[in-house]
């Protein structure tokens, strides 16, 4: 078997599992917002700027405990070359993870309840707000769950084992749709909560998913072993160094998404035809873009590996490689927004919102090739914490996202004209600023490795 094919199939075993796992979640905001669009346009909207907050904290906690699968991997990789067990060492790291998850977890869901209050200061809609508070509430103590869940996924990924998922996959989203319904039309004696029901039903959910997750590990024989079954000892020392590593991670994330939420208060001051337009193809994308992370998670561990055998080849080539699966993910999903546009909207949106329909049309179209730049940025987050270099790609996005995003949305949006469409071009501008910078860092770390250990080995060894 050649190289490129082995890698081929390393990533696609490791990145499979972890975009199931992905749109296990996204899957069930999906279905919500879909359930919205009977609601009504305001619903919609409403619903959407609830989701997309959520979204933007949620991204920045699981942020935090990201680096978690490669301080796993390069525990066992440097355990392997003394020859000696590691398993005291993951329970170690995976311990400190639980810790800042549910920190984070209890900090974040009162950050999401205070931002209802706060958001009437940047000109959004009264109505818009009033039923999105509600929703925020319900949806805050669903984070703690959905965090405890990215720490078992990052446990499995770490140790080379991540779990399928498909199975929980359509579980969640039957389970979801369930309840959502009963929540908001007020089935089986419950009453009718509309939006909030939406709220509620999706952390049951996400407390039910990781239920069944943690039992999916604990009967696998080996991550059994090593997952701990109480939250203590904590060494603290590793959860700082878990911090030191995961807060560049998740102030990039939190760069990303904080660009997307505030383009979304812009979309909000177009009126709730464009932000409900915005907030239906944001998640359609947002459904390919998980395919992104599971490419970006695998072959950052793939990484993590490679560079730990001084293969610094073969971590360029890695890269390439996860490009290239990204490319054709979003050259088959645009065909499909450009020939078939009303098919992807109709779960969302009524035909007879003629406004909003036409808006997300255009939308569709920006997104082909945003999504390209949105996955390429991404995977050279991952590369570059495959590298350990998690502070670099913090300060590269704060360049592309607020440097050239923002300003450029803003530009093409007013000055311009363009109205909605400007903000995503504005996004895409952004995108593809940070997706060249990162990668562009990455291959200049892996060319000074490489130089540097061509100057450690003896010249008898180059020959």
């Amino acid at each position: 078997m050649s190289r490129t094919h082995a890698d081929s199939s390393a990533l696609t075993r490791l990145a499979t599992p972890i975009a199931l796992t992905q749109l296990a979640q996204i899957a069930v905001s999906t279905t919500n917002l879909a359930l919205m669009g009977g609601l009504g346009v305001t619903e919609v909207a409403a619903g959407g700027l609830a989701l997309v907050l959520f979204n933007q904290i949620r991204t920045m906690c699981v942020g935090l405990i990201t680096g978690c699968g490669n301080q796993i991997a390069g525990a066992i990789s440097a355990a392997d070359r003394r020859g000696q067990s590691a398993d005291d060492e993951v329970r170690t790291v995976v311990r400190a993870a639980f810790v800042i998850a549910t920190l984070a977890g209890l900090l974040g869901g009162a950050l999401l309840i205070g931002l209802g209050w706060v958001l009437p200061w940047l000109g959004q809609d009264v109505g818009v707000l009033d039923a999105a508070r509600p929703m925020m509430i319900a949806l805050a103590p669903g984070l703690l769950p959905c965090l405890w869940f990215q720490v078992l996924r990052q446990y499995t990924v770490g140790m080379q084992r991540p779990q399928a998922l498909l199975l929980v996959t359509l579980g969640s989203v039957a389970l979801n749709l369930v309840l959502a319904l009963t929540f908001i039309h007020g089935w089986a004696g419950i009453p009718a909560m509309g939006l909030t029901g939406v709220g509620i039903a999706t952390s049951l959910v996400f407390l039910i998913t990781f239920g069944v997750f943690w039992a999916m590990v604990r009967r696998d024989e080996q991550l059994s072993r090593t997952l701990p079954t109480t939250p203590w000892p904590v060494r603290w020392s590793i959860v700082r160094e878990e911090l030191r590593l995961g807060t560049p991670i998740a102030l990039t994330y939190g760069s990303e998404a904080g660009m997307f939420s505030v383009l979304a208060l812009v979309m909000g001051s177009f009126g709730p035809a464009a932000l409900a337009a915005h907030n239906v193809v944001y998640q359609i994308i947002y459904i390919v873009f998980q395919v992104a992370i599971g490419l970006s998670h695998g072959a950052s561990i793939l990484v993590s590996h490679a560079v730990a055998r001084d293969e610094y080849s073969h971590a360029r080539a890695l890269a390439w490689l996860a490009l290239r699966f990204a490319a054709v993910i979003a050259v088959v999903t645009g065909v499909v927004y450009a020939l078939a546009p009303d098919l992807v909207l109709a779960p969302f949106l009524d035909a007879s919102d003629t406004d909003t329909v036409a808006i997300a049309h255009t939308l569709l179209l920006i997104g082909i090739v945003m999504q390209f730049f949105d996955a390429a940025q991404n995977i050279g987050t991952g590369l570059l914490r495959g590298l350990k270099e998690t502070s670099a790609g913090f300060r590269l996005s704060l360049v592309g996202y607020w440097g050239v995003g923002l300003p450029s949305a803003l530009l093409f949006a007013f000055p311009l004209h363009l109205g909605a469409a400007g903000v995503w071009w504005g996004l895409t501008a952004g995108l593809a600023t940070t997706a060249a910078l990162m990668l562009r860092k990455y291959f200049a770390l892996l060319d000074r490795a490489g130089t540097a250990l061509l100057a450690r080995v003896p010249v008898t060894q180059t020959r």
